[in-house]
C-alpha cells in the first residue's frame, strides 16, 4: 500500500451500514483497514448507525445521509475519497450516489447485480466520471468479482494475441437476505427495460476496431467441459466479464464467454429453471412482488451458523492458441461473508493500492485486476490453476 495525500476528511464512507450486508461490511472494513484509515458510517438513522458503531473494534464517525436528499448525498461524496454503498435495490435508490460521486471525483463501489442499473448509470454518468477522475465500479460482491477476476485470471494463463474462449461454471450453497431478495425481485420485474437500457448502452459505446467480444448464452444441457448439467445464468456477471474484455487487449482479438450454473442432475436443473421462470413472471405484478419480498423482510439475513456452512466454487475452462486451461475460484459464504470481504477489499484497494490510471465506469478487472486478486487471496479466497495443457 502507498500513502495517499488528500484534503478530504475521510478515506472511505460506508453508506447503508445499518442493513444486514452493510453491518457485515462495517465489521470487516474496520477490522482490516489500515490503522491510519479514516472511516465513517453513513445512513438515515444516527441511532441505528451508533448501534452498529458500538459493536466495532475501532472508532468511526457517523454521517447522516438520505439518498433522497441530494444535498446530503453530495456532501457525503465531497467528504471522502471512496464511497461504498449497500443501499438497494439500486435501480430505486442508487442513482443519487453514483451521480454525486461522478461529479465530485470520488471513487464508488457497490453490490448491485442489476444489469439495468449498471447500463443506465453508464449512459448517464460515465463521461461525467471520466472528466472528474472518479472510478465508478459496480458489482463488487459475489456479483461479479469471482467471475470477473476469475475470467481475467484464466485469460492470463493463455497465450496473447489469439482468439480466446472461456466458460465459467458456478456451484454454491447458501441463503439470502431481505435486501438481496428485494433487489432480485425488482430486477426480475424490469427485464424489458433492462434489455432496452443495454441496447442503448451498446449503441453509445465506442465500437471495437479489429476485435470481437461476445457473450455466448448457450442452452441447458450436459456440459462437455464438466460432464454435468449446466444452466445458462441470466445474471449481470457475463455482462461484466464482457465489459472487462472490451477494455483490455489481453483478452485477444476474438473473446467469448459463457456463464453457467453447474448442477448434478437433470431434474434439479429443470426444476430450478422452471422455478426461476415462475418467479420472474410473478415479480412483474407489483402486489405479488411486494408479498414475495415481505417473506424475507429487508434488514434480515442468514445466521452466522448458516453462513459458516455456505461456500462457492467457480470453475473456468479456457482455450486459446492451442493451450487449454482449467482454473477455479473458491471461497466461503458467497452472499454475505465473502461479499462483505470483496466489497471492503475493493474499497481498500482503490484507496490505498498503486493502480493503473483509469476513470469513468470501470470493472473490478479493468480498474484493480491483480492487485485486488492478491488482496482476496491473502484473505482466503483462492485462485488456482487446476490443469493446463499445450
Amino acid at each position: 500500500m502507498v500513502p495517499m495525500t488528500s484534503t478530504r476528511k475521510y478515506d472511505i464512507i460506508l453508506l447503508g451500514a445499518s442493513g444486514f450486508t452493510g453491518g457485515l461490511t462495517a465489521h470487516y472494513l474496520t477490522t482490516h483497514a489500515p490503522a491510519e484509515a479514516k472511516i465513517a458510517l453513513a445512513g438515515r438513522s444516527r441511532s441505528k448507525l451508533n448501534s452498529v458503531a458500538a459493536t466495532l473494534t475501532r472508532a468511526v464517525d457517523i454521517v447522516e445521509v438520505d439518498v433522497n436528499d441530494e444535498a446530503s448525498v453530495q456532501a457525503m461524496a465531497a467528504a471522502t475519497r471512496v464511497v461504498i454503498t449497500t443501499v438497494g435495490p439500486y435501480i430505486l435508490y442508487g442513482e443519487s450516489v453514483v451521480k454525486a460521486c461522478a461529479e465530485a471525483g470520488t471513487d464508488y463501489v457497490d453490490l448491485t447485480g442489476e444489469p439495468e442499473f449498471v447500463d443506465t448509470m453508464y449512459l448517464k454518468y460515465h463521461e461525467v466520471a471520466v472528466r472528474s477522475g472518479a472510478r465508478v465500479i459496480h458489482a463488487c460482491g459475489f456479483d461479479s468479482i469471482p467471475h470477473d477476476l476469475g475470467a481475467q485470471f484464466t485469460v492470463d494463463q493463455l497465450p496473447e494475441d489469439v482468439p480466446i474462449s472461456v466458460r465459467g461454471y458456478v456451484s454454491m450453497n447458501g441463503t439470502f437476505s431481505g435486501g438481496t431478495a428485494a433487489s432480485a425481485l425488482e430486477a426480475m420485474s424490469r427485464m424489458g427495460s433492462a434489455k432496452k437500457a443495454h441496447g442503448l448502452r451498446m449503441a453509445a459505446e465506442t465500437p471495437l476496431v479489429g476485435r470481437k467480444v461476445r457473450v455466448k448464452v448457450g442452452r441447458p444441457g450436459k456440459s462437455d467441459d464438466t460432464n454435468r448439467w449446466a444452466l445458462p445464468m441470466p445474471t449481470v456477471d457475463p455482462q461484466v466479464v464482457a465489459d472487462s474484455a472490451r477494455r483490455s487487449l489481453r483478452y485477444g482479438p476474438d473473446f467469448s464467454y459463457g456463464h453457467f450454473l453447474d448442477s448434478k442432475n437433470f431434474l434439479g436443473s429443470v426444476s430450478m429453471l422452471a422455478g426461476l421462470g415462475v418467479i420472474a413472471s410473478l415479480a412483474r405484478v407489483s402486489l405479488v412482488r411486494r408479498w414475495m419480498s415481505n417473506r424475507v423482510p429487508p434488514g434480515t439475513g442468514p445466521s452466522e451458523q448458516k453462513r459458516a456452512a455456505s461456500s462457492f466454487k467457480v470453475r473456468f475452462y479456457g482455450e486459446g492458441g492451442g493451450t487449454s486451461v482449467v482454473t477455479e475460484v473458491a471461497g466461503g459464504d458467497p452472499g454475505y461473508g465473502e461479499t462483505a470481504k470483496m466489497l471492503s477489499e475493493s474499497a481498500l484497494c482503490l484507496a490505498f493500492d498503486p493502480l493503473p490510471v483509469t476513470s469513468g465506469q470501470q470493472t473490478t478487472a479493468s480498474a484493480m485486476g491483480a492487485a485486488l486478486r492478491r488482496r482476496l487471496q491473502a484473505q482466503g479466497i483462492t485462485f488456482e490453476v487446476l490443469t493446463k495443457s499445450l
